[in-house]
């Protein structure tokens, strides 16, 4: 019986010894590290609050403030939402500047149950009313408590909106920071979300590829969805407090 014992020991030992241990990579360090990249590279370029103006122009709404960096949207009341004939208006924001292929790193952080959203390749052309009619977008929210992180997986954070689901929840707990990446390369026709050092979904952004993604989708008969090269990039009011700081852009 003894025998038998050191014998399975022994094959135990032996096979142990043969696997190769996984590595380990530690989320937290790779969030480090990018945005340590980022800061100490070359070419980046700071966006201010002084770089973005309303959807189709003039100042920034009042309901986004600037303190010491972060920006924060305040959700406006029902009546305070209203023009001057009684119609609900949106309080979304754009770069001044148009971009096309480049990448976007910056933090953001969602109120509880909170929704908003990243788009890029806005169009400001009168017969769109809002940028999410032409920007495809990156998604932010409260995975847990908004409704949309029930209603399927490309809906949470980090998707490409209801286009490409997240290949994992790498969202940090709501009140705290998530470090996003979204690179838009134009010459390669390819996309990245970068969320906290994990890739978390990659799409293409134009041409052939994007129009056999888009089939089926909502977005599929949209005039202009996805169809600028070359655009705004916006911050999107979805009626929940949202802020965003260390935002930076760097041209390809």
């Amino acid at each position: 019986m003894k025998n038998r014992i050191y014998l399975t020991l022994l094959v135990c030992m032996i096979i142990s010894c043969k696997e190769k241990p996984k590595d380990t990579v530690n989320e937290n360090d790779v969030a480090i590290e990018v945005s340590d990249e980022i800061n100490t590279q070359d070419n980046w370029a700071e966006l201010s609050f002084d770089d973005w103006q309303a959807f189709k122009g003039g100042a920034v709404p009042k309901f986004w403030t600037e303190d010491d960096g972060v920006i924060v949207f305040h959700p406006p009341t029902a009546e305070e939402r209203k023009d001057e004939n009684g119609n609900r208006q949106s309080f979304n924001i754009v770069t001044k500047e148009s971009f096309g292929s480049f990448v976007l790193s910056l933090e953001w952080k969602i109120s509880e149950a909170g929704n908003s959203g990243i788009m890029w390749g806005v169009s400001e052309d009168d017969k769109y009313v809002e940028p999410y009619q032409t920007g495809l977008e990156i998604q932010v929210l409260d995975n847990d408590k908004h409704p949309d992180g029930k209603n399927g997986t490309s809906h949470q954070a980090g998707a490409l909106y209801d286009l490409v689901s997240p290949a994992k929840d790498a969202t940090k707990p709501v009140g705290e920071w998530n470090v996003a990446v979204i690179t838009i390369n134009h010459n390669t026709n390819k996309g990245s979300s970068v969320l906290n050092g994990i890739e978390v979904a990659t799409f293409p952004v134009g041409g052939d590829e994007l129009t056999a993604l888009l089939k089926g989708s909502k977005f599929e008969t949209w005039d202009g969805f996805g169809a600028f090269k070359k655009g705004k990039i916006a911050l999107q009011d979805h009626n929940d407090i949202v802020s965003y700081r260390n935002i930076k852009i760097k041209e390809l």
